[in-house]
Order: C-alpha cells, then structure tokens, then sequence
C-alpha cells in the first residue's frame, strides 16, 4: 500500500491568473474600437498669415512659375512638367548661382506646387526661395 504524503511535501500553486489582464485587454479593445474613427476625421486649422518683406530679385535670378492650371514656366518658358528636372540641370550647369526661386499662383493645386520644388532640388538647386506679394 502506497504512502500518504503529508501536506508539508506540496508545493505553493504558482499560476499566474490571467482572467484580470484578458478583462482589461478587451475593455481597452472595445475604447480604442470607438476612438479610433474620431481620430481620423479632420480637425480644421487656422493657418498663420504672416507679412513678410519684399524680396529683391536680381536681374539674374531663375525664377520657376507655377500657374493657375499647374503649368511650369522656366525663366517665362513654358516646360512640360516631366522635363523640368532635365530642364533645370541643363540651366543650373552654366550659371555661377545654383539659387531658384518660385512663383506661384495662390490658386495653383498644391501639389503641382510640392512636385516643382522636388525637381528644382533634384535638378540642382541649392536654395529654394519662395516669391510673394505684399499684403
């Protein structure tokens, strides 16, 4: 006949009960299930405006222009906007200033505006100033 073990041979139950932590996992599941598309609508923005001073043009600066409709002027010529990075390297090379600046149209599509100043960078230039009017 086997032998009883006493109760001072049992070793202390060490489980770690999980049913608090998978409580609190879902609870915080089903918050950031409601927030999360409140997080992705738009918040409106008002925009600084700010004044800033005239800014001189020399009689040799590049100056690039985005019109209205998007078009890319190029020192007044017109340039079809895949070519403009060629155009600018082919410009930039014979110039002691690598200096572009850029005229834009307050109503010309923003990102007309943003792929003209990636090719003035990537067509060399190493300034990019940016051409307003007064208020």
């Amino acid at each position: 006949m086997p032998a009883l073990h006493s109760g001072s041979d049992r070793r202390p139950f060490a489980e770690i009960n999980v049913t608090p932590f998978v409580d609190v996992v879902l609870v915080l599941l089903i918050i950031f299930m409601v927030t999360a598309p409140m997080m992705q609508q738009g918040l409106e923005v008002d925009l600084p405006e700010t004044t800033s001073q005239p800014m001189r043009l020399q009689d040799d600066s590049l100056v690039l222009t985005v019109k209205k409709d998007g078009s890319v002027l190029v020192a007044n010529a017109l340039v079809p906007a895949e070519e403009l990075e060629e155009k600018l390297k082919a410009v930039l090379e014979g110039r002691e200033s690598d200096d572009v600046f850029l005229r834009a149209d307050k109503e010309a599509p923003y990102g007309a505006v943003v792929k003209v100043m990636a090719a003035a960078r990537a067509g060399g230039a190493k300034a990019l100033g940016v051409v307003t009017e007064p208020e």
